[in-house]
């Protein structure tokens, strides 16, 4: 549940009909576009939102559980914002956005109404259109590396770090034997080949008692 200040909860109640979108958009480089659909400029806690068409809001989606909401966005391309250029070079990908309704009359009530990033921008001759997804959909992210008996590098990339010229037409399987004799780079394998397996874990404690864990 939002929560609202008091004045400005009333002013939504009574239907008055003056509140706009302010859009907040960071990349990854640091560089930050804060735009309103309003016809002037509007400061909100400390940033001003500039007037413009750079984007134009589909409808949001949330939820209460942990499944990512969503929503659209769309827009004309602008020099002064979105260019072209910077489409095209993937500099919004992934840029964080934060959407606020506020009260272009007593621009000091607003509410959050969206956070999260774009996921997916496409460019048309005149227009872009982003998809949206809420920071969320960060929890369905994998994070960290998976462990596994196999090596997870590739072979010649630099975490595995083979000369592959050094070994024409010869190809990795992944495993220890492997890296350790055909290539001699045990020292940047990437796995785990010591792990137990799942017959460690399903096996029976020992008949003949407290072992020290020896099998």
């Amino acid at each position: 549940m939002r929560i609202f200040e008091t004045e400005f909860a009333a002013r939504l109640a009574s239907g008055a009909a003056t509140t706009c979108l302010c859009w907040r958009l960071v990349r990854a480089d640091g560089f930050a576009l804060a735009v309103t659909e309003h016809d002037r400029a509007l400061v909100v806690d400390g940033t001003t939102y500039q007037p413009g068409e750079a984007l134009v809001a589909g409808q949001f989606t949330q939820s209460a559980a942990l499944k990512p909401g969503q929503a659209a966005a769309g827009g004309a391309l602008s020099h002064t914002a979105i260019t072209e250029a910077d489409l095209a070079a993937g500099l919004w990908d992934g840029a964080a956005v934060t959407v606020l309704r506020v009260d272009w009359e007593r621009p000091e009530f607003f509410v959050c109404v969206w956070s999260g990033r774009l996921s997916e921008v496409t460019r048309g001759e005149t227009a872009f259109q982003a998809e949206l997804v809420s920071i969320k959909a960060d929890l369905e992210r994998p994070v960290g590396r998976v462990y596994a008996r196999r090596c997870d590098a590739a072979l010649g990339d630099a975490r595995c770090g083979v000369d592959v010229e050094a070994f024409p037409g010869v190809a990795c399987y992944q495993r220890w034997e492997t890296c350790r004799e055909t290539f001699g780079n045990s020292a940047n394998f990437r796995g785990f080949p010591h792990m137990p397996g799942a017959d460690f874990v399903l096996a029976r404690p020992a008949a003949s008692g407290n072992d020290g864990g020896k099998r």
